[in-house]
């Protein structure tokens, strides 16, 4: 069975007008137990990562005043979270789940982190809803550790552009990333993705599917990645309040299927992590995220 990184601490404590649904990192572990995707031996709860690890991505300056609470408010309301001690363990936590998911993806396949995907986060800031870069810190840390690590695929499927993870590692060519977005949509002023493929507002699952269809086999052709990073985030919803996509649940359940498909078949490891969800009923982002899992678990269980 693969792992998953979880910990009690993903469910930070949010003010009660906050937009971020915290209360999916609850309920998504409690309908995998459920519903017998999982057992409890699937799941793992990380130690927060050293900071000899987070700097290899995130500037020194920076992460000191993250750790110390000395960012502006203007910083901090660009993080999209209000800062505290136990945030900034959650957020390196976060970080752990996803390194060691890649050290178990490299023996078993695949792993999961129930949070993470964080790509708005920049070497030496946050941004929406971002404050480290879990995947490009663990693709630093297979590079740095694992010799037969060469080149790396980030496949960003978030319906934002994965900003942060673009710019830093833009004059790094073991790294690839590909980012699928909605054109309009946040961030307004997009950085360069070794690949980036906008989306119209309105696009919808034929065209959505066609065009991941079309794009991802090649890639895999030209890029011929060790490792994969893949982020699936469901605010690609029609349901979505924040993505302006029109993909039914069954869509989004069919991107993660091709994505997955052809991790399997090329025997590629690959870490999963969930990435972003903004669908005004709380069900509707978990079942989506479930979907990810159930196929997981087709796949690789």
């Amino acid at each position: 069975m693969f792992s998953i990184a979880w910990a009690p601490l993903y469910a930070h404590p949010l003010p009660d007008s906050h937009r971020f649904p915290m209360l999916k990192y609850e309920l998504l572990p409690e309908q995998l137990l459920r519903e017998g995707i999982i057992t409890e031996a699937s799941l793992f709860v990380p130690e927060p990562l050293a900071e000899t690890e987070i700097l290899r991505t995130h500037q020194p300056e920076y992460y000191r005043r993250l750790v110390a609470g000395e960012l502006t408010r203007q910083e901090e309301r660009a993080t999209g979270f209000p800062w505290s001690e136990q945030l900034i363990r959650r957020e390196v936590t976060i970080l752990h789940g996803t390194v060691e998911c890649a050290r178990r993806a490299l023996q078993h396949g695949i792993a999961l982190n129930i949070a993470g995907g964080t790509h708005h986060a920049f070497a030496d800031r946050g941004e929406g809803f971002c404050l480290l870069n879990d995947q490009a810190v663990a693709a630093n840390y297979l590079l740095a550790h694992e010799p037969g690590i060469r080149k790396i695929l980030i496949v960003d499927l978030d319906v934002h552009q994965g900003n942060g993870t673009a710019a830093l590692f833009r004059h790094e060519p073991r790294v690839f990333t590909f980012s699928m977005h909605g054109a309009r949509n946040y961030p307004h002023r997009k950085e360069q993705s070794d690949l980036d493929v906008p989306l119209a507002d309105g696009t919808d699952d034929a065209a959505y599917l066609q065009l991941l269809g079309e794009t991802l086999p090649r890639l895999l052709d030209e890029v011929q990645p060790d490792f994969v990073f893949y982020l699936a985030g469901v605010d690609v919803l029609a349901t979505d309040k924040l993505g302006h996509l029109s993909l039914t649940r069954e869509g989004c359940r069919r991107r993660d299927e091709l994505v997955l498909r052809l991790c399997h078949r090329h025997a590629m490891p690959v870490v999963v992590c969930m990435g972003g969800g903004y669908s005004p009923r709380i069900a509707d982002i978990v079942e989506a995220h479930v979907n990810t899992f159930r196929l997981a678990a087709e796949l690789y269980g």
